[in-house]
């Protein structure tokens, strides 16, 4: 292991695991409630939440479950949803185990759980992810959980990194952030923590994580599924 490397961070969506996008979104919801998937109708839907994620996602919308709540509830209102499926909107956007994890986080978190270093997960989210990690055999191999609708802030604010590194017993100098994104993500070198953005995911089958092993010196493969990557 590289000297120095204690614990690694990391996003949560996008970087571990899979969003939807606008139009599986409408989709899920549409066959949740039994209606009709039609291609034009989803895509025109799709085209009008697209149009609204910046009020979706606007400024602590995730450090308040309440508040999140209510944002979305004005947006669908907005665009003129009835209350069904604006309801089964929210209720796939709220199911943490509708975003499947990338093939390669088992391995390469039970490689660096393997070398010792500590893991930390730190959302922006106004759900409880550590269901989805327990369904998908991952929760044994993290340390800490940091969502921001449990801490009352949300990335880019530097607490939400080093709060994380308390729990896990690591310095800033002494870590790495993973994530996809510079504006959240990137506020983990506010906290002098170095950090490495990756594209986000596209799909399960996207292999990401690989840099994250050897940033941390660590080339044998793990025991948790599959060979190191090449």
């Amino acid at each position: 292991m590289a000297p120095g490397v204690r614990a690694v961070l990391f996003d949560w969506r996008g970087t571990l695991a899979c969003t939807l996008d606008e139009q599986e979104w409408v989709s899920t919801a549409l066959r949740r409630l039994g209606r009709p998937v039609e291609a034009d109708g989803v895509a025109e839907l799709g085209t009008a939440l697209r149009a609204a994620e910046d009020d979706l996602d606007g400024p602590g919308v995730d450090s308040d479950a309440d508040l999140h709540r209510r944002t979305y509830a004005e947006v669908f209102r907005r665009i003129g949803l009835d209350d069904d499926l604006a309801a089964a909107l929210y209720a796939v956007e709220s199911d943490p185990l509708l975003n499947p994890f990338a093939d390669d986080v088992a391995d390469v978190l039970g490689r660096l759980r393997d070398a010792g270093v500590r893991i930390g997960v730190v959302s922006d989210v106004h759900v409880d992810i550590r269901p989805a990690f327990a369904a998908a055999g991952l929760a044994e191999l993290v340390d800490a959980f940091t969502l921001s609708a449990e801490q009352g802030m949300q990335k880019p604010d530097p607490r939400m990194f080093t709060r994380t590194l308390d729990v896990l017993g690591a310095a800033p100098a002494e870590a790495l952030m993973v994530g996809d994104r510079s504006g959240p993500d990137g506020g983990a070198v506010e906290a002098g923590i170095p950090t490495l953005l990756l594209p986000p995911l596209r799909g399960p089958q996207d292999r990401r994580l690989d840099r994250v092993p050897a940033l941390c010196g660590l080339s044998a493969p793990g025991r948790w599924g599959g060979p190191a990557p090449r």
